[in-house]
């Protein structure tokens, strides 16, 4: 297969930054795709309707500065930022508001989560109402401690903290983002046995591609580093197979974090991926790696909304397998971002 035509997708996990790095950030994701679920780690983070309504505009502002030939309609699906105190009439708020879900980030987990939630059964009135009127959870899944090793907190968070969680609020819909494992896997397919309620997870690019040696090939890759941090290589098998699958319950999600190239190569750099200006060539690599160039579509375009409620895209984009370069840098505000594979040749082109 040469060329690809799928329903234009959405990316349901992004970062986009704000202030002077936003318009740069943006203008690849726009490029791609119709909407996007945007992440609330800000600096402060977007903790009520109130910051979340502000960002938005500042998102759809950043979109009109963009020429209209590098983006096409771009929707932001805005998102708050959990707390110990996030009181349950907010949750009521961003119902009315049309927010698509709220975010749990671990206190410590990742970039900007130092404002996160130190112990769930703080939220559980939160958690609660959000399972009565319907809003998503939408959840870093590792646990903190720095007694459990780097690579085992996803599998140790879905035991102490997702699984227990969800039986205390079996009504509560909750997407598992960026899964990096096969325990995550295995999760979120057998989730129907256990009678609650409806689980989803996102998968990024990176992690279908690479496993963690990726980090290491020739010395430090700092771009390789994310978190959660690329597994052992069975683990990006069975992310592979569930991504390219029949379940509903795996869609895109993107990951996509830009950090300035200087904070990502220093002798304790910045957690992220930057994937957003290849993203869709990036997905239909790990697809057509296994022969499963056909399943991208349910995968990049309707499980997604499916899971949601929203309407599917009509629009639609062409992908062709045709060699392109990956830039070294792409300009980022007032400094440069690298992007993942710079400099490496990736078999398709997206043509919009």
């Amino acid at each position: 297969m040469d060329k690809l035509t799928i329903t234009k997708p959405d990316d349901w996990h992004v970062h986009l930054r704000d202030g002077e790095l936003l318009g740069d950030a943006l203008r690849h994701t726009a490029r791609q795709f119709a909407r996007a679920v945007v992440m609330p780690n800000l600096s402060p983070p977007v903790t009520t309707v109130a910051a979340a309504k502000a960002y938005a505009q500042r998102i759809m502002q950043a979109c009109k500065l963009l020429e209209p030939s590098e983006i096409g309609h771009f929707e932001p699906l805005m998102t708050l930022y959990l707390t110990d105190n996030t009181p349950p009439d907010e949750i009521e708020k961003a119902k009315a508001a049309g927010i698509v879900g709220v975010k749990l980030y671990p206190a410590g987990a990742t970039t900007n989560s130092a404002a996160g939630v130190t112990n769930i059964a703080l939220c559980d009135a939160t958690l609660a109402k959000m399972a009565q009127i319907g809003v998503p959870l939408l959840v870093h899944g590792e646990v903190t401690s720095a007694q459990i090793d780097l690579f085992d907190r996803e599998a140790v968070f879905i035991e102490e903290i997702l699984h227990p969680l969800r039986l205390r609020h079996p009504k509560l819909r909750v997407v598992f983002e960026h899964i990096t494992t096969e325990q995550a896997v295995e999760y979120v397919m057998n989730a129907d046995t256990q009678q609650l309620g409806k689980i989803a997870a996102t998968i990024t690019a990176h992690h279908l591609l690479y496993n963690r040696n990726a980090i290491f090939q020739g010395g430090i890759r700092p771009h390789y580093y994310c978190l959660p941090v690329l597994k052992r290589e069975h683990h990006r098998q069975a992310l592979l197979k569930a991504a390219t699958g029949d379940s509903e319950r795996f869609f895109l999600g993107t990951d996509s974090a830009p950090h300035v190239t200087r904070s990502k190569e220093q002798a304790c750099g910045c957690a992220g991926c930057f994937t957003a200006a290849q993203a869709l060539e990036l997905y239909a690599k790990a697809f057509d790696s296994v022969g499963k160039l056909q399943q991208l579509e349910a995968f990049a375009s309707f499980r997604g909304p499916d899971f949601y409620g929203l309407a599917r895209n009509t629009e639609q984009v062409v992908l062709e397998k045709k060699p392109q370069e990956v830039p070294h840098q792409y300009a980022f505000g007032a400094e440069y971002i690298t992007p993942l594979n710079a400099g490496q040749t990736l078999e398709w082109t997206f043509l919009g």
